[in-house]
């Protein structure tokens, strides 16, 4: 299983669940764990991700997603787990 972590960041407004599902859904990418809340105002989406079976390969899915990011007015990024570990450790 190759998992990965994906965070939205941004300020809250319709469709900013749906647009980054359905990209995940159209490149065969499996939600396995989603958080997120919205505090005053400011959308914040964490999830984790089984990139196994993606059509495409991460960096060109990490870029698409930032891209996504951009045209619905938040920040997408999307980090492999093992690196997400190590920056968040301890």
């Amino acid at each position: 299983m190759k998992r990965t972590v994906i965070t939205v960041v941004g300020k809250d407004s319709v469709g900013i669940i749906a647009r980054v599902c359905t990209y995940l859904a159209n490149n065969n990418i499996n939600i396995l764990d989603i958080s997120q809340t919205i505090v005053q105002g400011f959308f914040n989406m964490m999830m984790i991700v089984d990139m196994s079976g993606a059509s495409k390969d991460f960096e060109k899915i990490a870029d698409e997603l930032e891209q996504v990011g951009a045209e619905i007015g938040v920040i997408i990024k999307a980090q492999h787990e093992d690196i997400f570990n190590m920056m968040h450790r301890i």
